[in-house]
């Protein structure tokens, strides 16, 4: 006989960019404004190298893939700036508010594990009404040593939690990262 529900998961542990925000989109059109300047044009077939990865990784993987002119850090300091302008315009994703108002309503304790770093993650759940008392543990992609793909973020967030990992349900959009989260 199957246990119960309840007696499997006793947390939830989520990822932010393109799990509970649509922050895809945005993403790609500043790219694409950005990318216009060095007159490359961004058409989003690359969205899945930069996808799941730390900024200081989709950086190299953007300037590998059209050879631009600056280092990774010279390109996260210009394009930083005008993603953080677009922050307030991060929309949830479809049924994100549901979700996480169900949880918490059921007294499930969640916890944000992105591979970005805190500081973004807080500013982006800052736009969105309630989401801060959401979430007892955040943890960042700048509070590990290695991020997704690797399973140290999740497993800092079950410990946080204080938790054990198998008694987490992870809740994330990217194959790679959801594979570590096992």
């Amino acid at each position: 006989m199957a246990k119960p529900l309840k007696k499997l998961v006793s947390c939830v542990i989520l990822d932010l960019d393109g799990t509970i925000l649509d922050t895809d989109g945005m993403v790609s059109e500043v790219l694409k404004g950005f990318l216009d300047k060095y007159g490359k044009q961004w058409d989003g077939r690359e969205a899945q190298r930069i996808v799941g990865k730390t900024p200081l990784e989709a950086a190299a993987a953007v300037v590998e893939e059209y050879e631009l002119p600056c280092g990774n850090n010279e390109f996260l300091a210009e394009i930083n700036p005008i993603l953080y302008a677009q922050l307030c315009n991060i929309k949830p994703l479809p049924g994100s508010n549901r979700l996480l108002k169900h949880l918490s309503d059921h007294g499930v304790p969640m916890a944000l594990a992105s591979n970005s770093p805190r500081g973004n993650i807080e500013s982006k759940i800052s736009y969105h009404q309630g989401w801060k008392d959401y979430f007892s543990v955040i943890v960042g992609g700048d509070e590990v040593t290695a991020g997704k793909p690797s399973p140290e973020i999740f497993l800092e967030a079950a410990k946080r939690l204080n938790t054990e990992p198998s008694s987490c349900l992870v809740i994330e959009d990217s194959m790679q990262a959801w594979c570590c989260s096992w």
